[in-house]
């Protein structure tokens, strides 16, 4: 699908967005701009870090799943980097806020992965797993 799936699931993920921001996890939301540009910045980071991120991890990760033997680790670790990533988007923009900090972040990410990828799919937008809907 490339650039224009991408832009067709932008604002499915800015409204996802905004019900992770109404659930009780401590994610806050300004306004629906804030909820467009942060699913913005969300696929962006994971874009553009991912690859950093693995790179920085991957000794830590190569050890603790005996060179990706464990599957679960593997697992692990790449929601580690999907945190990471909804933590760090939460500082960039405006409007997005993490009210309880780690704990919000990691549910806030979790929900948004699982919702956006339950969305995207039952539009037909994408084949997408939950961490890629992270943007991992």
């Amino acid at each position: 699908m490339g650039l224009i799936g991408w832009l067709l699931q932008w604002p499915v993920r800015a409204f996802v967005l905004l019900l992770v921001a109404v659930m009780p996890l401590g994610v806050e939301l300004a306004s629906f701009q804030a909820a467009l540009t942060s699913a913005v910045v969300i696929g962006l980071l994971g874009t553009l870090l991912i690859l950093p991120l693995k790179l920085m991890l991957a000794l830590p990760w190569a050890v603790a799943s005996l060179g990706g033997l464990i599957a679960p680790v593997s697992w692990l670790f790449d929601w580690i980097i999907t945190v990471m990533l909804f933590a760090l988007a939460s500082s960039l923009v405006d409007g997005f806020r993490l009210k309880n900090g780690l704990s919000s972040a990691l549910l806030g990410a979790v929900a948004y992965s699982v919702l956006s990828a339950v969305f995207i799919r039952i539009l037909g937008l994408g084949d997408v797993g939950v961490l890629r809907a992270a943007g991992v």
